[in-house]
């Protein structure tokens, strides 16, 4: 599965948010680029793309920035997809010839499983996978 830079970035932005998330202490882009090292003038786009998902919320000016619009268990990496990359699991490849109909509904089942997976996905899962502590032996 080919997964988009854009995509793979939200995710990331987003499981730092999910990190910081006390509901009222905002996080700056410049921090958000700088921990995940992406560009801050590609960031922001993907921010206004989960802000208008209504998966975050943004304050402007000096002490502004980004937070989560919900708690981290309440939002999964399907509402993610969603906000950023709509069209990943649809298709519009036509069902045409003796075979089209039977491989359309495999690849229908595969997205319809996909977004289950997807789902079943919170970010307080991801944020806590980041956390575990490593042994060495």
């Amino acid at each position: 599965m080919r997964i988009s830079q854009k995509l793979d970035y939200a995710c990331r932005a987003m499981v730092q948010l999910a990190k910081r998330h006390d509901g009222e202490t905002l996080t700056r882009l410049e921090e958000l680029a700088q921990r995940e090292a992406v560009s801050a003038n590609f960031l922001v786009q993907i921010l206004n793309d989960l802000r208008r998902g209504g998966l975050i919320i943004s304050r402007r000016g000096k002490a502004g920035g980004y937070l989560l619009s919900r708690p981290p268990k309440d939002i999964n990496l399907l509402e993610i997809v969603q906000a950023v990359e709509p069209s990943l699991l649809t298709f519009s490849n036509p069902s045409d010839g003796d075979s089209g109909n039977v491989v359309r509904s495999i690849w229908e089942q595969i997205s319809e499983r996909t977004r289950g997976h997807l789902e079943s996905i919170d970010l307080r899962k991801l944020s806590e996978r980041g956390s575990e502590p490593m042994y060495y032996i």
